[in-house]
């Protein structure tokens, strides 16, 4: 592994820099203006080693996600729009580590508005970045939504923030805002907020309350 990383990191650095240069038309090489503006340093590979290691390595926020593995069932609430009559639905959701515990797959069933629903995320912790990753596709759309979010240990949750698709407007997005709260070892509780179609006020789309199931 440590020799894999080895590679890889060594690998990296040498794509990096040569990235961070163009060829001119007379042969000479001159600095790519974002890699100027990015204040490159250099790295030996002793450190990039070490980073790699650190970076690969599952730590206690892999540990918590994986205490969510299994068979949960959710109630879910919806608001079309703010103030409007809220909808409810019933789902299921299997979540699974992959890759050695660094992620968790979750795959998700239920009915929307009388039609089958399916979606699948993968949530994950960056050692580097010190923040929780998640991606989102199901069968109601044709995007992806990607989020980032900071662990809150008050409150034991993670609020992720990111952009998604607003089909209402073609080739825009919105901002989006996901709560994730660890309740207790059999409960969780997922809030979403979004624009108001008619204001663009954030208010509240949606609501999961999880159960584990036995």
């Amino acid at each position: 592994m440590k020799k894999l990383l080895t590679v890889l990191s060594v690998a990296f650095l040498l794509t990096a820099c040569e990235k961070g240069k163009t060829t001119a038309a007379n042969g000479s090489v001159t600095t790519d203006s974002t890699a100027a503006n990015s204040e490159w340093k250099p790295v030996d590979s002793a450190t990039a080693t070490k980073a790699w290691m650190e970076y690969a390595t599952p730590g206690e926020m892999h540990k918590m996600l994986a205490k969510s593995d299994g068979t949960w069932t959710g109630e879910t609430t919806m608001w079309m729009e703010n103030g409007g009559k809220p909808m409810t639905s019933q789902t299921e959701t299997t979540n699974k580590m992959m890759y050695g515990g660094r992620y968790q797959m979750s795959n998700h069933k239920g009915n929307f508005m009388g039609m089958p629903f399916e979606g699948m995320s993968i949530v994950g912790y960056d050692n580097s970045k010190k923040k929780f990753i998640s991606t989102w596709i199901d069968n109601m759309g044709t995007g992806m939504m990607h989020g980032e979010g900071d662990w809150n240990a008050s409150t034991k949750s993670v609020e992720f923030k990111g952009k998604m698709t607003d089909p209402a407007r073609p080739g825009k997005d919105c901002d989006f805002r996901e709560v994730f709260t660890f309740v207790d070892d059999n409960t969780q509780k997922l809030e979403m907020y979004g624009p108001d179609s008619k204001t663009g006020k954030e208010y509240k789309t949606m609501e999961i309350k999880y159960t584990r199931k036995k």
